[in-house]
């Protein structure tokens, strides 16, 4: 693996906080090496010093996706830290729906956005939740969308097909038996579930602004790695997009 000399972290790691805002200092220096010495092979870069200059004038913008895709693979699973969908469940879907029934003339609204969706893994746990608690739906006019700024994530996500370790992290035998197929010796969520979800590439540095007002926005483990004016401008934007509650942590998702 090639080694990154002298400054060449600060040059990459700057770039990478212009592009996702991703604040990576020093002690990050192993994270950029490992996971993007291999985009030096694959772009004839001679060092990551060439990989930036080449990443900076890819007009197509693909070497910039793929260093994006490259820092931000992280490790999910369905229904991570129980807790959230336990509230989801119990506390915020009642509140909101005895609210919207009572002034409900037709279906009755839920709109709820998974930011830094990843793989997927948790916005389909959302729609499990959703499932479990309202039945078919026919009352309800759901919206689910997951964002995340790798495209790479979002295909994943989009397929909908996991692996039997990802499949087993999170899901019992009931719920996997039950929400997902088996395909080629993976899991496949089932169509009802994935008819339900919708994925899109979002940088959350960028304007969001079209995306629309949202009752619930899941944003776990996702503002640690912005700057303190960066998590503070998206969070503040975060809250103007959403009529009910934003629901976050600080625990750190492995990178």
């Amino acid at each position: 693996m090639a080694a990154l000399c002298g400054d060449e972290w600060k040059l990459l790691a700057d770039y990478i906080h212009s592009i996702c805002g991703i604040q990576l200092d020093e002690s990050k220096r192993y994270l950029i090496e490992s996971r993007l010495s291999g985009l030096l092979e694959q772009t004839a870069s001679l060092s990551y010093t060439g990989l930036y200059q080449k990443a900076r004038t890819d007009a197509t913008g693909r070497i910039g996706r793929s260093i994006i895709d490259a820092i931000t693979t992280g490790e999910t699973s369905f229904f991570r830290d129980d807790a959230p969908y336990q509230l989801l469940r119990h506390k915020i879907l009642p509140d909101l729906i005895d609210r919207r029934s009572r002034a409900a003339t037709g279906k009755i609204p839920i709109r709820i956005w998974s930011a830094a969706c990843s793989s997927g893994q948790e916005l389909y746990s959302i729609a499990i939740v959703l499932r479990e608690v309202l039945g078919g739906a026919e009352k309800y006019d759901v919206r689910l969308v997951g964002t995340d700024i790798s495209p790479e994530a979002v295909r994943r996500a989009s397929l909908g097909v996991y692996n039997s370790v990802e499949a087993g992290r999170g899901i019992d035998a009931g719920r996997l038996s039950r929400y997902f197929a088996q395909q080629d010796g993976k899991w496949r969520v089932r169509d009802e579930i994935r008819a339900a979800v919708s994925f899109r590439t979002v940088n959350l540095m960028g304007e969001f602004a079209s995306l629309g007002q949202w009752d619930i926005i899941f944003c776990r483990n996702v503002a640690i790695y912005f700057s303190e004016r960066d998590r503070s401008r998206c969070l503040g934007a975060w809250r103007s997009h959403s009529l009910q509650m934003v629901i976050s942590s600080s625990a750190p998702r492995n990178r």
